[in-house]
């Protein structure tokens, strides 16, 4: 079935517009509600937001969804991503809600769902709460009607949870931090977090004024903590996105780490106290070649999933691993989370930064990454993809990289973009490929 709300994360779109609406957002809480309403007890949903201007009226919708089926309703005020999915869980919660746009501008916004688990929802929960949002909703008579209320220790509690994923021996003494919050969900508990570990914590991206998300800062914006990790002689730069599931570190030079190299660091580390499971990592169809050689190198393997970090959550869950994340930063380690989470993964780099004694650069440059290019086409409409003189530009692109590199197109599951990616031991060779593929979309569309 064609998916009308549901995307590669959740529902997500521009406010006001299509289907992030109120109206929208208050018939996803009474249909993905009434998907949950299963047993005699009383049950209730947790949910959590970011720090858009939008977040207030859809929370309030989505509680009004939510209450008129008959579930109580508890709110965390902004909290990121896997800070939802763990109360969710530690709540015993029937469901759990994320509103946010992740990465995106302000003016987007989105809803992810979590299951009693903590883990987000399947394929298959998905569409059949499509089917109900086409339905009218099953409201209860007036004394079953939901409760809603605020809890204030939200933060305080992710918190906690999250320094467990910290030995008890480390202490983050001397280091100097420079935390990048994104001016979004993160912008209280992870700069308290790595402060109470021991760090001497910069913060910026801590003042979010509801348009701000994402401006010119954070994991998609690289340029302000590049300089200001340089600027204040920092050891390591820590780059959140709105949401805080992904990471992006900078290094004590101020050069980006992406997500490929800081999973071969965990996995590594990992296997060498022999606590890494499945046998290697799961990642996605864009991480980097150099990634898989390395792996291999040292006896692991290189599980790839479909881009999004449900489905790489996905194959680690079918093979018993517990590492496992996208280049662009989701890190999920199963040990420590259901979800990916930035903050997480970054304790984990600074506690290998202390054991190791060594520089950023250094520890963080894994493997030497094969060159990849990645562009993304733009469209309005159609399916460029299966235009006759696409599908030959890239046959013969396939077999010029056969043997020597990889090629990947895809359409995104979030915006209206085709994403060319090609990767292979020759820069030019790429370059040409991926200019080559582009065009050929464009004159498509």
């Amino acid at each position: 079935m064609a998916r009308k709300f549901f995307g590669t994360d959740g529902i997500r779109g521009r406010t006001n517009e299509g289907v992030m609406t109120a109206a929208t957002a208050m018939r996803v809480g009474q249909a993905a509600g009434t998907h949950f309403l299963r047993g005699g007890h009383r049950h209730r949903v947790v949910i959590g937001k970011d720090t858009r201007l939008s977040g207030y009226m859809m929370e309030s919708a989505m509680v009004a969804g939510f209450t008129s089926v008959g579930m109580d309703v508890v709110m965390t005020g902004p909290l990121p991503t896997p800070a939802i999915a763990l109360l969710t869980r530690e709540m015993r919660a029937d469901l759990g809600v994320m509103i946010s746009a992740s990465h995106n501008p302000y003016e987007d916004n989105g809803i992810k769902l979590f299951g009693p688990d903590g883990f987000k929802l399947s394929d298959e929960a998905e569409a059949a709460i499509e089917i109900l949002l086409e339905q009218e909703p099953l409201l209860v008579q007036a004394d079953r009607i939901g409760r809603a209320r605020r809890i204030d220790d939200a933060r305080g509690r992710y918190i906690h949870a999250i320094k467990q994923s910290v030995a008890s021996d480390i202490r983050f003494d001397g280091l100097k931090v420079v935390v990048d919050c994104a001016n979004g969900a993160a912008y209280q508990v992870a700069p308290s977090a790595i402060w109470e570990l021991g760090a001497d914590v910069i913060a910026m991206g801590v003042e979010p004024n509801g348009t701000n998300i994402n401006k010119d800062v954070g994991s998609t914006s690289l340029d302000a903590i590049k300089s200001r990790v340089v600027e204040e002689g920092a050891d390591i730069g820590i780059a959140l996105d709105g949401d805080a599931d992904r990471l992006i570190v900078i290094d004590e030079k101020g050069q980006a780490v992406d997500g490929d190299q800081i999973m071969a660091l965990i996995a590594t580390r990992l296997q060498a106290r022999g606590d890494l499971k499945g046998g290697g990592v799961v990642a996605t169809v864009m991480s980097n070649l150099g990634l898989e050689r390395y792996l291999e190198s040292q006896g692991l393997t290189l599980e790839r999933a479909k881009v999004g970090d449900r489905y790489v959550l996905e194959k680690m869950k079918a093979g018993g691993f517990n590492v496992g994340g996208e280049q662009s930063g989701h890190m999920i380690l199963l040990d420590h989370g259901t979800t990916g989470d930035g903050t997480v993964a970054a304790l984990r780099v600074l506690a290998s930064l202390v054991r190791s004694g060594k520089p950023a650069s250094e520890l963080l440059h894994v493997f030497d990454p094969v060159p990849q290019l990645l562009k993304n086409v733009r469209y309005s409409g159609g399916k460029p993809l299966e235009t006759d003189s696409v599908k030959q530009v890239i046959a013969d692109a396939e077999k010029e990289l056969e043997g020597t590199g990889r090629l990947v197109i895809r359409p995104s599951g979030t915006e209206p973009v085709i994403r060319v990616m090609a990767e292979g031991d020759d820069a030019a060779q790429v370059e040409r490929i991926v200019d080559r593929i582009c065009d050929a979309v464009r004159e498509a569309v």
